[in-house]
């Protein structure tokens, strides 16, 4: 096997990913993750959609293959077909799209019970649908569905099946793991034993992942010589979902040394879209994308990466175009802090650096989420300097009814002067938001973009359970969290807003002294 493997990844969040529970994608959504995964992201084949299903899968389908022909991308689009003689292809046809994935049967256990057919009258039918596709100058890939069952079950099923394709024009033979069942060792031993037996095809791995094995099983088909994987975004997939395209795509460009089209710094921008298209939220810990995974919580952690990166390893987040960031609470040690003062440009003496550094222990141990935002008003109450919050909300009203706007009217303290607006909106934050927008308009100043926003209430809480409100925003290029809690959600999300708007005001009041210091030099 040569060294570095050129290995070509292909994407079906849109089609096997649309198979998890809760989701579908709109025409739009559909558009816009597929220019997404192609043009920005750079992967080698996408899987769209499939055949028949209903207009707005057509409709998702037309809009891609009219940017992808304009692109010059549109044979890396592709369609799931069925052994249906035309009417897949001729749907496919109309939809713009040049190639097409046959769905057959890869295990004696679905041609028999599901199909109700022989394998020869099932290549037969396979044979039919072929030959009217590349009438049509329609490629065809085609997947054979339960094949690793097949193979362990019956494997002359399978390798009858294989020889029957053969001269039949067939760009692809695609494996599938379709319920997960097999390990790292089951994988390389049959794709040694389907390559040495058909040297002839171009085969592709398409693992899944219930056993949470998918990224290793796709490693190991790589070792094995398959040049080509299947993955989604997110692990987004049927059950316990498919394997994640990030992961892959790290693992074996580290481990297997393999050579890929991906454009590591658009995986994150790239996940975020799904995430918020899809509706499924990652786990905070998920391998490279996760939120959090680039947060050292250990004291000691931070310690180490100060003097010198003794905690870091090849995953960097430089190379995802992400940061590292060190989370406080009971575990964090004076580097952990010293780490957060920076970004905010505050530096204490040694004494008020270990106040400080008490409290945020103490906090943490009362299980209290602390964030960079709560560091200045934590110094504040630890060395009692008295410093004012430069914005305080004095009241708020907020109404909100059925099919009408939502209204805010709010009575807000801004640098000791009062001010007194109101606002409309798409809900009850929305509406504070107008207000408060307002405001600082009056004082030139324009508000941080929100780049999420998750509400949070304790599983099996009451209607009247506290919620907590965590919004991430962009402060001058960082990004930054907020959290309030309040029993009423818009509160919350009121209470994290004040935060950020009084650290942004510190920020800027940092960057203009730091401004005048450089000017007065």
């Amino acid at each position: 096997m040569e060294t570095e493997p050129r290995i070509i990844l292909m994407d079906t969040t849109l089609r096997d990913g649309e198979q998890t529970q809760g989701i579908s994608f709109t025409p739009a959504e559909k558009t816009n993750v597929a220019k997404a995964l192609l043009n920005k992201l750079r992967v080698d084949r996408i899987e769209i959609a499939s055949a028949r299903v209903s207009e707005g899968e057509m409709d998702g389908v037309m809009r891609t293959t009219s940017w992808a022909a304009d692109k010059g991308f549109l044979e890396q689009i592709e369609v799931l077909g069925f052994v249906d003689h035309n009417r897949s292809v001729d749907w496919i046809l109309e939809a713009g799209g040049r190639v097409m994935n046959l769905l057959t049967k890869g295990s004696e256990n679905h041609c028999t019970n599901q199909l109700r057919k022989t394998l020869d009258e099932h290549l037969k039918d396979i044979r039919k649908t072929l030959k009217y596709a590349h009438q049509n100058k329609v490629r065809v890939n085609v997947y054979l569905e339960d094949w690793s069952n097949g193979y362990r079950d019956l494997p002359d099923y399978v390798y009858d099946m294989v020889a029957g394709l053969k001269d039949e024009g067939v760009a692809r033979i695609m494996l599938p793991d379709t319920l997960g069942v097999m390990s790292p060792d089951q994988v390389y031993q049959s794709m040694m034993d389907m390559q040495e037996r058909f040297p002839w095809a171009a085969f592709d791995f398409h693992p899944h992942n219930d056993y949470g094995l998918g990224v290793a099983n796709a490693m190991y088909a790589v070792k094995a010589g398959i040049r080509c994987i299947h993955c989604t975004m997110n692990c987004l997939g049927e059950r316990a979902g498919n394997a994640s395209l990030a992961e892959i795509a790290v693992v074996l460009k580290d481990q297997l040394g393999a050579e890929l089209s991906i454009d590591e710094t658009h995986l994150s921008p790239v996940s975020e879209m799904v995430e918020n298209f899809s509706g499924k939220r990652l786990a905070r810990n998920s391998p490279i994308v996760g939120e959090d995974v680039f947060t050292q919580t250990s004291g000691i952690h931070a310690d180490g990466d100060r003097k010198g990166g003794l905690y870091h390893n090849p995953i960097y987040p430089e190379r995802f175009g992400r940061n590292r960031s060190y989370a406080l609470g009971k575990m964090s040690g004076k580097a952990s802090l010293v780490k957060n003062l920076e970004l905010l440009g505050i530096q204490l003496v040694e004494e008020n650096l270990q106040k400080v550094l008490r409290r945020i222990v103490e906090l943490g141990d009362s299980k209290k989420t602390i964030t960079l935002a709560d560091l200045p008003f934590i110094i504040t109450d630890v060395l009692e300097t008295h410093e004012e919050q430069r914005i305080e909300l004095l009241n708020c009203s907020i109404s909100s009814g059925l099919n009408l706007k939502s209204v805010a009217s709010i009575r807000m303290m801004f640098d000791k002067k009062e001010h007194n607006e109101s606002g409309s909106g798409n809900g009850g934050y929305d509406a504070f938001m107008s207000a408060v927008k307002k405001i600082l308009k009056k004082h030139h100043l324009q508000c941080p973009q929100l780049l999420d926003y998750q509400i949070r209430i304790p599983r099996g809480g009451q209607t009247d359970a506290l919620t907590e409100s965590i919004i991430t925003w962009d402060m001058n290029g960082k990004r930054v969290q907020t959290v309030g809690i309040d029993p009423d959600q818009v509160m919350a999300a009121v209470n994290a807003t004040l935060k950020m708007l009084n650290l942004h005001l510190m920020q800027l009041d940092q960057i203009n002294d730091k401004n005048l210091v450089e000017s007065a030099a």
